[in-house]
């Protein structure tokens, strides 16, 4: 079975060696199929043209300097090599232009499946798996990738042709000298292959250091009123320095081992280059081989060993991208655990919003053990008003994520307007609950989009109006630029209780036939709850409303009360009935209430 991403916290910067696994790119570049021809062509085109030049090169210095007084064919030589050139230049930019688009296009299809995918889970994926870690995969990986689609691969493919052929063109120019360069490759390639491990897993290290540094400030920054409060700024930029000085340690370690790495390469590739020169030289001299032959052979020597150092560092970044395919694949192969019937039902228009209950059971994946909910029944009324109380754990909330269907039941079966839930398609049983959570999200945008969250085609009128409803507009017309006011990102610059009036404002532009309040008045004061309580009335007359309160005085106008506690129902009733119960309830109201205290049963 596939590990999720919170299985792998510290794999952030995996690699594998299993470059089959690149092979996924191939159903997004497929739609692509001619750009890659043409790319191909125009590797196939600059490779050949590169070896060429040596030929080019031959050419030159045999006729165009070997014989004295005949300017012409010194003409002809470099009239051709510059042909070789322009030729070589055309391909380049072809290739360059096109290996690069498609890299371009390949990641964003991948990033926009990514996220279509994900955004499709339910919450119960996101309780066991770190959003960072998600947006890590989205983006970072990703970027890997389009390192490897837009250039590693096509630098690889075109060294890989400059190596065979070198290797060739080497040969047919002096096989002696070919035989030398073979015998002393593995002393020039072995200590390049001991440093380079050696560099690749400090830098490997460095990328770790960095990326604590940045987690480091994200945190601090992030909590920025809690650091201030608690004046603990001192404690926060002493941690910042000693993890930047850390990055700094190992990254100075990296660049030695790499400026040694960088001396060694240079000194063994020209000491070979020295004693190829010197055999090659006797020979030239003897008249075994033409000057021309041993300058197109160390034209060839160079071009040989460029295209073997290339292949050797874009080796690690496949490795890298084979990684990061792996976990762009687990999160693409994860299946929902919501699943759209194969012949959803439609629900009667207009909606009900009757509700019912029968026999629920449901564990949270994050808590397998506790049921959240055990043997819950409740039916719900159309136009009913039906408040849940109980202490926290009780297992309010879960009621309303059920209704949401952000999870299926483990056993039961919840009805709305008398379908089972499971047979309707979430996105038309949503688009019929309206919803205000106990701690409303506000995005990174004006007041007026937030609003319109809930119905994007809702014209400005009614968004105002909504706004108005939930007592919104008092404070929105006083912002800059009243409702098209940038909120900052999430809301920062609101206060809680205004959060709360954007999301009830939402709610109300939704116009459900089911509304679901979830705490929907905790975060205001005493007379905004009053204000914000009237247009709560006034929303819920002839609509199916359920709201969750920990606060009783919010629920005393309900229908019905439904008491919960471990996941059961303990009581229902009016704030009447169940005071003169006892119990669970009345406990709850003297605690509340400053009443006589009671004790439960």
């Amino acid at each position: 079975m596939a590990r999720s991403p919170s299985d792998r916290a510290s794999s952030d910067r995996e690699v594998s060696r299993d470059y089959r696994l690149l092979f996924r790119l191939a159903r997004f570049a497929m739609p692509y199929r001619w750009y890659i021809a043409g790319a191909t062509l125009a590797l196939m085109v600059a490779a050949g043209t590169t070896l060429a030049l040596g030929s080019g090169l031959r050419l030159l210095i045999d006729q165009g300097f070997g014989v004295a007084g005949d300017g012409s064919l010194l003409d002809r030589a470099v009239l051709i090599l510059f042909g070789v050139a322009v030729l070589l230049a055309l391909s380049t930019f072809g290739r360059f232009y096109l290996v690069s688009w498609i890299g371009e296009r390949v990641v964003a299809d991948i990033r926009k499946a990514v996220f279509d995918h994900i955004i499709g889970l339910s919450p119960g994926f996101f309780e066991i798996t770190r959003t960072g870690e998600v947006v890590s995969r989205l983006t970072t990986d990703t970027t890997l990738l389009q390192v490897v689609v837009g250039s590693s691969v096509s630098i690889a493919l075109r060294n890989t042709l400059l190596i065979i052929g070198g290797a060739v063109m080497l040969f047919i120019t002096s096989p002696k000298l070919t035989l030398l360069v073979l015998a002393v490759v593995p002393l020039v390639v072995a200590p390049i292959v001991l440093f380079g491990r050696k560099v690749r897993r400090l830098s490997r290290i460095s990328q770790d250091k960095v990326a604590e540094v940045s987690a480091e400030a994200s945190e601090a920054l992030y909590g920025i009123r809690t650091v201030q409060a608690f004046a603990h700024e001192p404690h926060d930029r002493a941690r910042f320095a000693e993890r930047t000085e850390e990055a700094f340690t190992t990254a100075l370690l990296r660049i030695r081992w790499r400026a040694v790495l960088t001396g060694i390469v240079i000194l063994l590739v020209f000491g070979s280059i020295s004693v190829v020169l010197w055999v090659g030289g006797a020979d030239v001299v003897a008249g075994r081989i033409s000057a021309g032959q041993l300058s197109a052979f160390v034209f060839y020597a160079v071009i040989l060993a460029g295209a073997l150092g290339a292949v050797s560092e874009v080796i690690g970044d496949l490795q890298r991208a084979a990684g990061a395919m792996e976990r762009i694949g687990e999160l693409l192969t994860t299946p929902p655990t919501v699943v759209v019937a194969a012949n959803p039902k439609s629900l009667p228009q207009p909606s009900r919003g009757a509700v019912n209950f029968e026999r629920v059971t449901f564990h949270y994946p994050s808590r397998p053990i506790v049921p959240a909910l055990d043997d819950f029944t409740l039916s719900i009324a159309p136009g009913e008003r039906v408040a849940i109380v109980g202490p926290s754990g009780a297992g309010k909330t879960t009621v309303m994520q059920l209704l949401l269907r952000f999870y299926d039941p483990d056993a039961g079966a919840i009805r709305f307007d008398g379908i089972d839930i499971r047979e309707l398609d979430p996105a038309a049983l949503r688009r019929a609950v309206g919803a205000v959570p106990q701690d409303p999200t506000v995005f990174g945008a004006s007041a007026r989009d937030n609003i319109r969250y809930a119905r994007p085609d809702a014209g400005d009128a009614e968004v105002r109006a909504a706004a108005e409803a939930a007592h919104a507009l008092d404070f929105l017309d006083r912002l800059p630029q009243g409702l098209d006011t940038f909120l900052g990102e999430r809301g920062v610059r609101l206060s809680g209780g205004q959060r709360q009036r954007i999301a009830i404002a939402r709610a109300i532009l939704r116009n459900p036939a089911l509304l679901l309040l979830d705490e929907a008045t905790s975060a205001l004061d005493a007379e905004s709850e009053r204000i914000v309580q009237q247009a709560l009335d006034q929303v819920m007359k002839d609509r199916t409303t359920l709201v969750i309160a920990h606060r009783l005085a919010t629920v005393l106008k309900a229908d019905r009360i439904v008491v919960m506690d471990k996941g059961r129902i303990e009581a229902i009733g009016t704030h009447a009935e169940l005071m003169k119960q006892g119990g669970l309830y009345a406990y709850l109201a003297a605690l509340q209430f400053d009443q006589p205290r009671l004790n439960v049963p």
